[in-house]
């Protein structure tokens, strides 16, 4: 969330699968309990089995949204690298085709130059030819 003095806001960090501690199936809730906090509850053996079994679901599903998020992951990375080649080919594409059109404007020009010269070499013969008469 974001912290009104600081207005800063905190990017999540996502637990990979090696951060994910599992419940150890031998170990005891109370052993957990009593390790985590200094206390050593009273709790009935049915309540233990019952909360044993909501730790596993908890590690399943942590377990399957981490997998979940890496293929994710690898899916957007392919997306990214076939955008990335589709927009390259895109470009190069039009870079040709500019190039292409470049080179055929120089014949043209190259072309208008030469009929340009016979146009004035035909343009002086004939001033030469109404001098001479």
């Amino acid at each position: 969330m974001e912290s009104k003095d600081t207005g800063v806001m905190r990017k999540r960090v996502k637990p990979t699968v090696e951060d994910t501690v599992p419940i150890e199936g031998g170990k005891a809730l109370n052993e957990i309990v009593e390790e985590e906090t200094g206390i050593h509850p009273v709790v009935s053996e049915q309540m233990e089995l019952e909360i044993g079994h909501i730790l596993e679901k908890i590690n399943r599903f942590t377990q399957l949204v981490s997998e979940l998020l890496e293929s994710g992951k690898l899916l957007l990375k392919e997306l990214s690298n076939e955008f990335e080649e589709r927009v390259i080919l895109v470009h190069k594409e039009q870079i040709d085709k500019w190039q292409e059109e470049i080179k055929e404007l120089r014949m043209l020009d190259a072309s208008n130059e030469d009929v340009n010269a016979l146009l004035h070499n035909a343009r002086y013969l004939l001033q030469n030819v109404h001098s001479d008469s």
